[in-house]
């Protein structure tokens, strides 16, 4: 399975700026998205395709995504072709509604789907989606999302919205047994403290990784989906103290049981990505 099915940072980057492409894997972010889709005017797509192809014949082995256009878009057949290349790693398919798109791209490609939930039929239909062979990850596009059902996602009720659409992607996504979702994109890109608050809500709602939009917001993304020192130290203790008792213990004034010891192994793995 692919990287990108774990990745913390995802960095957009235009599909029409190819010189753009090597920075990006550079930039040290877990994977990069090479978008086709809204980041290229129409006009461009071809030329777009034409330069993409060349640079992924000589790019270097990256966790590299094509964002394509939708099904119903006239570009999505050429798309298709190109993300067949052996140099792309997975799809990240937008405005996905039903199990259907999944299945045709998993099945022209052979590479895993991102599924870009991003309407109120999208949010419906998760669990469906989630349980798709082909999907290995479900995405929040936040910011169509929010257009979708006509609401303003800085508000406190449009974030309440969102927020419900979050648990909705984490709950399908355990259920189905594919890695936690990713969150959609933070468009303010000198606004660090509201980067960091964003890291933390998505972090808060079980998400695992979140999307960007440029290079310096990818240590904010990272720092906020790794575990913290005290967190790391706690898990050690407890599963150390584990390792002498059975059952239930008490450790520290709390009690010690299965699932505490469960969470203990996670985030020791979490922090050892």
């Amino acid at each position: 399975m692919s990287g990108l099915t774990t990745a913390r940072s995802l960095l957009f980057v235009p599909a029409d700026r190819p010189e753009r492409f090597d920075k990006a894997l550079a930039s040290g972010a877990d994977g990069i998205i090479v978008d086709l889709e809204d980041a290229v005017a129409p006009a461009a797509k071809a030329a777009a395709r034409v330069a993409l192809a060349h640079w992924l014949d000589r790019a270097k082995s990256g966790h590299i995504c094509l964002r394509i256009n939708d099904a119903t878009h006239v570009d999505h057949p050429a798309d298709i072709a190109l993300a067949s290349h052996p140099r792309v790693d997975a799809v990240m398919l937008p405005k996905v509604d039903s199990t259907k798109c999944c299945a045709s791209v998993g099945a022209a490609t052979g590479k895993p789907v991102l599924a870009l939930i991003e309407t109120a039929k999208g949010v419906i239909a998760a669990n469906e989606i989630a349980a798709a062979p082909a999907v290995s990850r479900l995405v929040l596009g936040t910011i169509d999302l929010a257009l979708d059902l006509g609401i303003d996602g800085d508000t406190a009720h449009g974030i309440s919205l969102l927020d419900h659409a979050r648990a909705t992607l984490t709950i399908a996504s355990r259920a189905a047994g594919i890695c936690a979702p990713v969150d959609g994109v933070h468009s303010r890109i000198d606004d660090c403290e509201g980067l960091r608050q964003a890291c933390a809500r998505a972090h808060g709602f079980g998400f695992t990784g979140m999307l960007a939009i440029h290079p310096r917001q990818i240590a904010a993304i990272h720092q906020a989906f790794r575990p913290t020192s005290d967190q790391v130290a706690w898990a050690q203790r407890v599963l150390d103290t584990a390792a002498t008792n059975r059952g239930a213990f008490r450790l520290e004034g709390q009690m010690i049981d299965t699932p505490v010891i469960a969470q203990a192994r996670r985030t020791l793995e979490r922090a050892r990505q």
